[in-house]
């Protein structure tokens, strides 16, 4: 009898999961029908924030993740661009959800906002796509993330790698990203990521542990005060530290 009930307990709470997971995805595609697919928001609806946090939380609890933040606080008050190493798609999914009191929205590329649902709810929540293969829609881009940092509408990320290492290694840096926070008179946030990159492989047999690691905030006086050339040599080498004390080996030969 004993069994029969907690058989009938796992058979409610997995259809429980499953209508929830219907219901969001029927959401999705709901609000989706509602949002332009190439439009660009200056307001961060709350509505679609919340949707979007929900979804990604849903989610997360599936992969099995076991995130742990530490290093600096955030600031407390005022708009931030927040930068790290990228190795992962999870990367920025994790970062927005565990910074989700911040209302942080993301740069990325163009065919993120082409996922059916997922596409159109972020960027009702002021995410934005870039042009990687032009400079000055680029700039564009840079522009508008920090006309809506100014406005205090929401914080941005993006990471200067301009793409996932796929060797785990740090990539050459794009410095006109920090453009962003110089144009916006904003402290820069740096996340040392590490895990990510084992969830894809450890799901769903096995958890992952993931770590976001705030190990630098530069205030925005000393980031304008600086060329990005200076700010991206002094992120990259903040990083290259933080994951060698992770036990990687973050550059390549010859590098320092």
């Amino acid at each position: 009898m004993d069994w029969l009930l907690f058989l009938k307990i796992v058979l409610i709470c997995i259809g429980g999961v499953v209508g929830l997971v219907l219901f969001f995805v029927i959401l999705g595609f709901v609000l989706g029908l509602f949002t332009g697919h190439k439009e660009e928001y200056n307001t961060d609806s709350k509505f679609y924030r919340f949707v979007l946090n929900s979804m990604t939380g849903l989610v997360l609890f599936f992969t099995r993740a076991k995130i742990k933040v530490k290093g600096l606080e955030l600031p407390k008050e005022g708009r931030f661009l927040i930068v790290g190493n990228h190795r992962s798609n999870w990367d920025p999914i994790i970062a927005w959800f565990k910074f989700r009191k911040h209302n942080i929205s993301y740069v990325s590329k163009p065919s993120n906002f082409k996922v059916p649902c997922y596409g159109r709810v972020v960027r009702r929540c002021c995410f934005l796509p870039i042009d990687r293969n032009s400079a000055r829609n680029s700039v564009r881009t840079f522009d508008k993330a920090a006309e809506l940092i100014k406005n205090d509408v929401v914080s941005f990320g993006i990471y200067p790698e301009g793409t996932r290492s796929k060797t785990l290694k740090l990539l050459r840096f794009h410095n006109g990203v920090f453009k962003i926070a110089q144009k916006a008179n904003v402290p820069i946030v740096v996340v040392c990521t590490t895990g990510t990159e084992n969830i894809k492989k450890n799901f769903p047999l096995r958890r992952t542990k993931v770590t976001l690691d705030v190990i630098e905030i530069i205030p925005a006086e000393r980031a304008t005060a600086m060329t990005t050339a200076q700010i991206g040599e002094e992120v990259r080498q903040k990083l290259g530290e933080a994951l060698i004390g992770y036990g990687e080996q973050p550059f390549d030969d010859g590098e320092s």
